[in-house]
């Protein structure tokens, strides 16, 4: 069981650092147009991955959950503690640059609730940049913390389908996809925001979940597994197909997660993708107002890789581990 956390974990953190290298391309526009859409396409493979392992985890630490309230208890632990400090840092470097009270308490209380798109910048920083936000990568926790509210009811009425259940997250895959593709379509405002939101993001989820409840099964033909991923994830690039992605990005996860071979184990410094993303978008928009970026790209590259690896740490070992229990397989870990 070690062998596979500790895939999903190495999984994980590669996905925050393709992500990472996507913003510091885009924030300090040293890539060509080419080069952005590239890269911008890996960092939203990432962030989909994120998605399926987030419900084949989640969805597995609801089932071994004691009842709800230990299962939320769990949920706001791992995710919070570090999500506070992110958010509150900023708000205190703009008060003492002289932010005005009320647009801070603003981007607080936004920030706070998962709103981020209500307040995303705040005065006195990043104002003059290319992208003002003060963390842009935060739209995805949104998301996350919708997913971790629905997953006990659906748990529940998964349970109560009995063999429909597989009918039942068919309906929501196709339903999420159809909501992902349809809604950025129409003319509304925010189509696009939308569009990505929940459901629209849902069969990634499901998909994880699937894998989940399959996982024994699917290890007999991990290696079949894998290789229609790989054919799946390539023909949703074509068009009209993207609707495969989802199916395709869960086999190819499934079989680096559990194929058999030595283990990965990144857990041994601790569960350090959840940091990195959430600190490199403001570090990121830091080294480009100092001009870093300007006086050299690959030093630039090196402070932000340099900077993430420190804040990543710090926040693993001053926020997040206290805040976990002691039967955590992180804290026993290192």
């Amino acid at each position: 069981m070690q062998q596979q956390i500790n895939r999903f974990d190495f999984l994980r953190l590669l996905f925050a650092c393709v992500v990472v290298f996507y913003h510091a391309l885009v924030l300090s526009g040293i890539a060509s147009i080419k080069l952005e859409n590239l890269v911008a396409l890996l960092a939203e493979l990432s962030i989909q991955g994120f998605f399926i392992i987030s419900g084949l985890l989640v969805y597995g630490s609801l089932v071994r959950s004691i009842n709800i309230y230990d299962y939320a208890k769990k949920r706001v632990r791992r995710l919070y503690p570090a999500y506070v400090v992110i958010i509150v840092i900023p708000a205190f470097a703009s008060l003492l640059m002289g932010g005005e009270l009320f647009p801070v308490l603003k981007y607080l209380v936004a920030n706070l609730g998962f709103l981020n798109f209500l307040a995303p910048t705040l005065p006195g920083l990043f104002e003059e940049l290319r992208f003002p936000q003060v963390n842009g990568a935060l739209w995805t926790l949104k998301i996350e913390v919708m997913f971790y509210i629905l997953l006990p009811v659906l748990a529940w009425v998964l349970d109560l389908s009995g063999r429909s259940k597989w009918a039942l997250l068919i309906a929501i895959y196709i339903f999420a996809e159809i909501w992902r593709v349809i809604i950025p379509l129409l003319d509304i405002p925010f189509a696009a925001q939308i569009g990505r939101q929940l459901p629209g993001q849902m069969s990634f989820f499901v998909i994880g979940m699937s894998i989940w409840l399959l996982r024994d099964s699917l290890r007999i033909h991990i290696t079949k597994a894998g290789v229609l991923g790989v054919v799946l994830v390539l023909l949703s690039f074509l068009p009209s197909l993207e609707f495969l992605r989802a199916i395709g990005l869960g086999g190819v996860i499934f079989f680096i997660s559990y194929l058999p071979g030595p283990a990965i184990n990144v857990a041994r410094y601790g569960d350090l993708s959840y940091g990195v993303y959430i600190t490199h978008f403001p570090i990121i928009n830091l080294i480009v107002m100092a001009g870093f970026f300007a006086d050299s790209v690959w030093g630039g590259l090196l402070m932000v890789a340099g900077l993430v690896a420190i804040a990543s740490l710090s926040m693993w070992h001053l926020v997040e581990k206290p805040f976990l229990p002691r039967s955590s397989y992180y804290r026993q870990n290192n």
